[in-house]
């Protein structure tokens, strides 16, 4: 191949992965939406007790079986992953502007207020993360909105690491240092400088604490401290049915379990592939 023709190549070859990956977005996007849609569908489904059809296996009538009270435990997990998609993303977006707010603030004062962010950090990764989760829902009392604070407040430390590193950066450059000199204070800077850098990482890093949310409200609803055990929460589905497994009634634990995990690699898969799309010198080639 000759050299003139490499650069071409290189081209074809970064337009069909940007292709791929966008259509695995789109893709994982798709589904995932489907899913919070078809929960808001099947609420109903969700909570119509059927009591002669009680921990029926799955048929045709009943793609995931039943429950002990004869509900659809197809519609319960729909419903249950919507309710986690909910509370996830609640919990993912406060704790990604928490971290931006401490990554923006260390960068743009520095000096002491660098330090406290950089020991507030150190601190709460030192932490064991499952006992301050659990400690801080206790705390709060339980109950849904106790389970998005308390994973809100647990899962900023990582990316206020990543976003403080990267608006340091940004804040020793030298058209910021240009726009010291013309006499824009900090919170020009922080708006005209930091804000439009910082957004993609931003985006980003709310995606991929998403997964983690999810799967951290559902410890929390199994432990009986997340959302209110009358909800059709994945976390509450699964506690209950642990009382049913000695009996065979296998699905009532393995469907909804599945069924969380494939929403939450579809939702690592969407931060992973968007985090290639804006910064593609974070995928290998």
């Amino acid at each position: 191949m000759s050299t003139a023709a490499a650069p071409a190549v290189r081209s074809r070859f970064l337009g069909d992965r940007r292709r791929r990956t966008l259509a695995w977005v789109g893709l994982s996007l798709v589904v995932v939406l489907g899913v919070f849609v078809a929960g808001g569908v099947a609420g109903d489904a969700a909570s119509t007790t059927a009591l002669a059809d009680r921990n029926l296996g799955p048929s045709a009538d009943h793609p995931f079986g039943t429950d002990p009270l004869g509900r659809d435990l197809l519609a319960r997990v729909l419903a249950g992953l919507r309710l986690s998609l909910v509370v996830g993303t609640t919990a993912a977006l406060i704790s990604a502007v928490i971290a931006l707010v401490l990554a923006s603030a260390a960068a743009v004062f520095g000096g002491v207020v660098d330090r406290v962010v950089s020991w507030l950090v150190d601190l709460f990764l030192a932490l064991p993360h499952l006992v301050l989760l659990i400690l801080l829902a206790f705390v709060l009392g339980g109950g849904t909105q106790a389970a998005v604070l308390a994973v809100a407040l647990t899962h900023w430390p990582t990316l206020t690491r990543v976003l403080r590193g990267r608006a340091r950066e940004i804040v020793s450059s030298d058209h910021v240092a240009v726009s010291r000199q013309l006499g824009h204070g900090r919170a020009w800077i922080a708006r005209h400088h930091l804000a439009g850098h910082l957004t993609g990482h931003f985006l980003v890093g709310a995606v991929l604490l998403f997964p983690h949310a999810i799967l951290h409200e559902a410890a929390l609803s199994f432990l009986g401290l997340g959302v209110d055990p009358g909800e059709p929460s994945i976390g509450v589905l699964l506690a209950e049915s642990m009382r049913y497994l000695s009996a065979g009634a296998w699905w009532l634990a393995v469907l909804p379990g599945l069924c969380l995990l494939v929403v939450v690699k579809l939702v690592d898969t969407i931060g992973e592939n968007t985090r290639a799309l804006l910064d593609p010198r974070s995928a290998h080639l």
